[in-house]
């Protein structure tokens, strides 16, 4: 029992969650998830049940989280989890990314390759650098071919589009933020 304040923390922190947003989702005060999480207090289970259904996780799951294991922090070219299919690549690094708030990937577009003719849109930030070949970018009313070591920032509401308009393939690193491929 002497980890669930160390437990809880770990959860709520790969969860995205604050300890305020905690305390008004489980409608427990902020005091308590902070008294609890620094091992000032024990909670009883009726507490911490009423906590973890807020996040939501059971009590097993909880119990039978690895929390000492280390978070992943470096990746070989072979790890990284391919998401899409056809003329595009789109290599993320890392697998699960329902806590992260970065999204991090390794595309390649083959010759001719796009997004497609509807323009993309979303919440959040895009941002990338080309590596190599030609990248033509559509932004709102904005379009700019790109080479390599050029690159691009703009908020992901404004529709989009990605272009290779070279005959080699382009290769590019992107970051999207939050997740939202």
């Amino acid at each position: 029992m002497d980890d669930i304040g160390l437990r809880l923390r770990r959860l709520r922190e790969l969860r995205g969650l604050s300890q305020r947003t905690l305390a008004r989702l489980s409608g427990v005060s902020n005091a308590t998830i902070s008294l609890i999480e620094n091992r000032r207090t024990d909670p009883s289970l009726g507490l911490l049940k009423k906590v973890l259904d807020a996040i939501p996780i059971s009590l097993g799951d909880f119990f039978g989280m690895d929390v000492h294991r280390a978070e992943q922090v470096f990746y070989g070219a072979e790890e990284l989890v391919e998401i899409g299919s056809g003329p595009i690549s789109y290599r993320q690094v890392g697998g699960d990314l329902g806590q992260s708030k970065l999204q991090m990937l390794y595309e390649t577009y083959a010759p001719g390759a796009d997004t497609g003719q509807s323009l993309l849109t979303h919440d959040g930030e895009e941002s990338g650098v080309v590596i190599s070949g030609r990248l033509e970018v559509t932004v709102g009313e904005q379009v700019r071919v790109l080479r390599a070591g050029d690159a691009y920032r703009f908020s992901s509401s404004t529709p989009h589009r990605f272009h290779n308009v070279g005959r080699e393939p382009c290769v590019l690193v992107s970051a999207c933020t939050p997740p939202s491929f």
